[in-house]
């Protein structure tokens, strides 16, 4: 599985390293979830955490049969991150 950046999405991390995202990507366990951006795509978010463990959602969107483009990246407010906590927990 191949995944490719614009720079547009490169450009709106902010505070986010790309090296992180792609180790969010890359986790051992990852929580694959459907959601919609703000423009009305429906995009895949990736919850996981990186190397360091810090918890970020990045969106993907299907770019071919085995190929993924990255459209962006944030870290988990304290919501999303209690129940991806709960998800962890039961996923061990």
């Amino acid at each position: 599985m191949g995944y490719e950046w614009h720079g547009w999405a490169l450009d709106a991390l902010r505070g986010i390293d790309p090296h992180e995202v792609l180790q969010a990507l890359g986790a051992d366990r990852r929580w694959p979830r459907r959601a919609t951006a703000a423009s009305g795509i429906g995009v895949l978010t990736v919850w996981a955490r990186t190397a360091a463990g810090r918890p970020l959602i990045v969106a993907v969107r299907r770019a071919g049969d085995w190929d993924w483009l990255i459209v962006g990246a944030r870290d988990m407010n304290p919501a999303e991150l209690a129940g991806f906590e709960r998800w962890e927990a039961r996923h061990d």
